[in-house]
């Protein structure tokens, strides 16, 4: 495994983060049981992984909480997360401290790491600066948690609108938002901003279902191509990202997208999340990979620099 600074918070955190929810859950969504979900955790933590990212609306706290009983607790860094809205209804600093109290009851512990505003959008972030932010730092005070950090929603808040008002702010030592090999914005609108700021950062949406669903690539992108936004020979392709399959590039789109996010400048965590434990090791092995080909590299930019919103969909939970 390798280790980079999470920013300001100095944290030592490995580059290759746990996300603990996603469409697999570690598993809950496939109705895989409690000791199946903890030794995926278990497993990536033997593999280096030291970063552990769950939150109440995962619906994974108790899987954390239950590898956090056998896993020395000062060797990961864990990560839980609240959200400031549901829907139109904005929810009180006094229900966001609840909630971060029941957190730590699920998982067992008496701190975690980094606690986000979860989902905060651009009409929503008044709110959580204005009257949730001042009850946290209470109880950060307190010792519930080291670090602060906000999350944007990708599908409604495509273009970091809310994370480009809060880079503004100097209350943020973390931020998540989304990056990948279609969706590229980010490198404009908010990695420079963290960077001189110094900022954490966790990449999500790495992959998701645009690389990972069997023929969703092609699906989408016959879609941009009659809407004029890629070239038209790319919907013909059976499989229109094969430029970067070759010797010295990737061995599969998947790992092609973990190597594209995790290089890009400012990126300290990328996030990966399975319910297979065959794709634990996989999914670092490709996070720790070099670099791509600069060429495949400024092929992606040449192509999907431009587009918007791609692949932001939320995650498609069965159960």
């Amino acid at each position: 495994m390798e280790y980079t600074t999470l920013g300001r918070t100095g944290l030592k955190v490995s580059v290759a983060g746990l996300g603990c929810g996603g469409s697999s859950r570690l598993g809950l969504t496939a109705g895989h049981g409690e000791d199946y979900c903890v030794g995926i955790i278990r497993q990536a933590v033997e593999l280096g992984v030291n970063l552990i990212d769950t939150a109440k609306a995962y619906g994974t706290e108790q899987i954390v909480g239950a590898a956090l009983k056998s896993i020395a607790r000062e060797s990961v860094f864990v990560a839980t997360k609240q959200k400031v809205a549901e829907g139109k209804n904005l929810i009180s600093a006094t229900d966001v401290v609840a909630g971060l109290d029941n957190s730590l009851k699920i998982l067992g512990t008496d701190y975690v790491d980094i606690f986000y505003l979860h989902t905060v959008l651009p009409d929503t972030y008044d709110h959580a600066v204005n009257e949730i932010l001042p009850a946290l730092l209470r109880e950060k005070d307190k010792g519930k948690f080291r670090f602060l950090g906000v999350t944007e929603m990708p599908p409604k808040d495509a273009r970091h609108e809310m994370l480009q008002r809060a880079l503004k702010d100097d209350c943020w030592d973390v931020m998540m938002f989304a990056f990948h090999m279609l969706n590229q914005n980010a490198r404009q609108q908010v990695f420079p901003e963290t960077l001189s700021r110094n900022v954490g950062t966790m990449i999500m949406f790495a992959v998701r279902s645009l690389f990972s669903t069997p023929g969703r690539l092609q699906q989408d992108l016959k879609v941009l191509a009659t809407e004029g936004k890629v070239p038209a020979g790319l919907a013909e392709k059976s499989q229109p990202l094969d430029f970067l399959l070759h010797d010295g590039g990737a061995r599969s789109v998947i790992e092609a997208a973990y190597r594209y996010a995790r290089y890009e400048p400012g990126a300290d965590v990328v996030l990966f999340g399975t319910s297979n434990p065959v794709h634990v090791e996989s999914n670092i092995k490709a996070i720790l990979a070099p670099p791509l080909p600069l060429a495949d590299v400024q092929k992606l930019e040449e192509l999907f620099g431009s587009l918007v919103g791609v692949g932001l969909d939320k995650p498609n939970l069965k159960s």
